[in-house]
């Protein structure tokens, strides 16, 4: 940083090259081809590899359909790994009332989050809802009520586990009017099952 506190051209030419080299490596990962990739995202396949190659610097409406895209926050598209780093560095994202913390850092496949649902009066009635994939969760603590169709409405404790199809009508949330609630939870991809062996 200059004298007048703005920060010098080669720093910024570091950091776009930096997030050019993280949204490479997210859609080699993804193993998505440029056309691929811009069919999903709306953002032209030339404006796409100038952005990997740190020719130009990302908007955030480019920056939020390519976290949608690979499924990641976009602060993960825009914080360069520290090289020889081992910690993970985690960024929390709230959606539908509750906080998301990533646990996996890699694009696609199988995803593991730290999920914490709040109190039951900070969250909507319940709204069963279908998607593709397959869900695990484990209850670190608090109470969670599940309700998987007309015909299950369970609630789990700390130390009990679920694991459904999401193609099942479905709801998760906090039945306790002031403790939150935290859980492990594994989401996968359409044919991927989570599977659990005894020891």
């Amino acid at each position: 940083m200059n004298g007048d506190g703005n920060h010098e051209p080669e720093a910024d030419a570091a950091v776009l090259q930096a997030v050019g080299a993280r949204l490479r490596r997210l859609r080699a990962e993804a193993r998505l081809t440029l056309v691929e990739l811009s069919a999903r995202t709306g953002i032209t396949p030339s404006t796409l590899s100038r952005l990997e190659t740190g020719r130009i610097q990302p908007t955030l409406g480019q920056l939020l359909p390519l976290s949608r895209a690979y499924r990641v926050p976009i602060g993960d598209l825009v914080d360069a790994p520290r090289v020889g780093d081992p910690r993970v560095h985690l960024h929390p994202v709230r959606r539908f009332g509750l906080t998301f913390i990533p646990l996996t850092r890699r694009a696609g496949g199988v995803q593991a989050y730290k999920v914490l649902y709040p109190p039951a009066r900070d969250l909507p009635a319940p709204e069963l809802r279908t998607h593709e994939g397959h869900e695990w969760f484990y209850v670190l603590s608090g109470t969670v009520r599940l309700v998987l169709g007309t015909e299950q409405d369970l609630v789990l404790n700390a130390g009990e586990a679920a694991e459904f199809d999401t193609r099942t009508p479905h709801w998760i949330g906090n039945p306790a009017e002031r403790s939150p609630a935290e859980v492990i939870a594994i989401f996968g991809t359409q044919g991927e099952r989570i599977h659990l062996h005894e020891s």
